[in-house]
């Protein structure tokens, strides 16, 4: 299995082998990227529109990371986590636009990763997004300059290619699946796995040595290119989020969003 990054001092691209589950790779060991002190501005709100209040439950909580899956429906991009459970009422701007707007401008030194996870043809959907995010593009974080909100794009994506056909403040969520030239890496706001790439391990008990080895060199490798990570579908119990704290993961998911935010010591206070 071959993984690419890019290395952020050279601007080169960087082929990982994993050879029987061994890494070898050229790049330092340093992980730049880690966090030197978790709050809950690493918790990551995971389908958060299913929350009885999507949005306000994680926001109120502290969190830094909030993730919605969009289906375009005549038009408009729908929060649903499938076609047959979109309401009418649940829209993109209502759930997450006009409170991101209102809460924002009261409070200038929050910071919020949104997450759109694109469930159709990614081509209309994002054509579609970004007239709907017109009313915070004031808010949005360029590779130039840093704002309140960071628009990550993930699920039905366009290949690396592509993203110079999107304005600056769209950023990428990536797989490491493909390969990137220096502009495109730059595009790249966050790295997000699957948990289960690396072990079966379900969050009770003792994890597997050699799995958190692998867990580890990769971690540590997307740090070192100069992005942060998260991994999905993780096992949401403490003990795995004690372990993704020792394993230097930038972002916590989660479906238990005030056990999390007690967890990381919350106390219903945002993350500046």
């Amino acid at each position: 299995m071959d993984i690419t990054l890019q290395n952020k001092r050279s601007g080169t691209v960087i082929l990982i082998k994993i050879i029987s589950c061994v890494f070898v790779f050229f790049i330092c060991a340093t992980a730049g990227a880690q966090p030197k002190r978790y709050t809950v501005a690493n918790a990551h709100s995971h389908n958060d529109y299913l929350n009885d209040k999507p949005f306000y439950t994680a926001y109120n909580n502290g969190f830094a990371s909030i993730e919605a899956d969009v289906f375009l429906i005549e038009g408009k991009l729908m929060v649903a986590h499938s076609r047959k459970e979109i309401k009418p009422q649940n829209t993109l701007e209502k759930l997450y636009i006009r409170p991101l707007i209102k809460e924002l401008a009261a409070k200038p030194g929050r910071r919020i990763k949104l997450l759109i996870d694109i469930k159709d043809n990614y081509k209309v959907s994002l054509k579609t997004l970004i007239e709907e995010i017109q009313p915070i593009v004031t808010y949005l974080s360029t590779a130039e300059a840093t704002r309140q909100i960071l628009i990550l794009i993930t699920g039905n994506r366009p290949p690396p290619s592509e993203y110079i056909n999107y304005p600056g403040y769209i950023f990428f969520d990536d797989d490491l699946k493909k390969t990137h030239n220096t502009a495109e890496w730059q595009r790249v706001g966050l790295v997000s796995l699957p948990f289960v790439k690396f072990t079966t391990w379900k969050g009770e008990g003792r994890a597997d040595k050699k799995d958190l080895v692998k867990l580890r060199h990769t971690i540590d490798s997307v740090h070192t290119s100069g992005k942060t990570i998260r991994l999905w579908a993780a096992p949401d119990t403490k003990r795995s989020w004690k372990l993704q704290k020792r394993l230097g993961v930038d972002l916590i998911g989660t479906d238990k969003i005030d056990e999390l935010g007690s967890f990381l010591g919350s106390g219903l206070k945002p993350a500046y």
